[in-house]
């Protein structure tokens, strides 16, 4: 079944997404504890896939969020200006003064370099979109009056509470409603899910919520500690042997849920700043794998997958077939990575020309 997509014409926006968007501090070349000043940014899993379609691609992308109203909030807010997304949906909360009952989100992330991976502390209990609930947010309006080309949210929002997963099925829900396509990223944190009660607990939520996703993302950790599907010869190779047991994973997966799309990225990190870099999807029982990128050097990798994810869905909002769509998301996901921060700092003409396989002489 292929994925059949509204016309821009009937809708509002290309994408409307649902997640926290966190305040990332960076703290360049030394570690978190040793710094004494903080490069800061704007991020989120679900968040950087809406950013990276509009600042990269053009398209028109919302966020539905909560934040609490204080400086941190507007300081959030005056990021996401400049990314263009837009913020009619976010949800502002009245701030205490001190956060004792709602607050906005903190993340700490180290770039990593050669044998010391990359480092995340995330600061992010009691925050305002973590006490969404149900019935908060007017859905019908969002996909029905207004309308959305596509939905995306994703495990990382899901695990913030007791509340969002339940928010995400009536979003989801809705979306299918008025024939939004939904994607979903499986985003498995074990630091969110441990306090929670760990892996079990993330299987039961993302199961509950997979019987209404077209369109699934993961990579192999996600679809095994997320979903539960275990199988032989899933590790941290990117080779033959991690694409034929994805395409087996697959197979297993779709057994049970009406998945019209799924896409991982293919990793294998030789060191924090050297990884073989490549994707695959999956569609209508047909395999599509991305030329992998051997020994691509690393700037930051966060937001690799999200940037992944964002150029994937680009290719499917902009009418091309899978394997279009893979190659742009890989493509797209190994640029993202040159540059810091969780969101993306690259242009179409950038992601075309590594699509076409263009080397990396300077521009003039």
């Amino acid at each position: 079944m292929s994925v059949t997509i509204k016309s821009k014409a009937l809708c509002r926006w290309d994408l409307v997404a649902l997640g926290e968007v966190m305040l990332r501090f960076d703290p360049g070349d030394r570690r978190i504890w040793t710094a004494r000043n903080f490069e800061v940014s704007e991020g989120g899993g679900e968040y950087n896939v809406a950013r990276g379609l509009k600042r990269c691609f053009g398209l028109d992308t919302a966020m539905v969020t909560a934040f609490a109203d204080n400086p941190i909030g507007r300081l959030l807010q005056d990021l996401i200006y400049q990314g263009g997304v837009d913020q009619t949906l976010i949800r502002w909360v009245e701030y205490d003064g001190i956060g004792r009952s709602v607050r906005n989100g903190l993340n700490f992330t180290e770039r990593g370099f050669g044998i010391r991976p990359a480092l995340g502390c995330s600061d992010r209990g009691h925050t305002a979109i973590s006490q969404l609930q149900p019935g908060q947010i007017d859905w019908e309006d969002i996909f029905g009056r207004c309308g959305a080309r596509w939905f995306h949210t994703g495990g990382i929002f899901c695990a913030l509470s007791e509340s969002t997963p339940d928010v995400a099925l009536e979003a989801m829900k809705a979306a299918r409603k008025h024939g939004t396509v939904v994607s979903y990223d499986l985003n498995y944190r074990e630091s969110l899910w441990k306090g929670v009660g760990g892996k079990k607990r993330a299987q039961e939520v993302n199961r509950r919520l997979a019987s209404l996703v077209d369109v699934m993302l993961g990579n192999e950790e996600d679809f095994t500690a997320a979903l539960g599907f275990e199988v032989p010869g899933l590790d941290e190779n990117i080779s033959k042997v991690e694409a034929e047991a994805f395409k087996k994973m697959i197979a297993a997966v779709t057994q049970g849920f009406p998945f019209q799309v799924v896409a991982t990225t293919l990793r294998k990190a030789e060191t924090a700043t050297l990884n073989d870099w490549g994707a695959i999807c999956w569609q209508d029982g047909s395999f599509y794998q991305a030329k992998p990128r051997e020994n691509l050097e690393i700037f930051d990798r966060v937001g690799g997958g999200d940037s992944f994810a964002s150029g994937l869905i680009y290719g499917f909002l902009n009418g091309q077939g899978p394997q279009w769509a893979v190659e742009c998301g890989a493509a797209h996901g190994a640029l993202a990575m040159t540059t810091p921060g969780d969101t993306t700092m690259v242009t179409l003409k950038e992601v075309m020309q590594a699509m076409r396989g263009a080397g990396a002489r300077i521009e003039r």
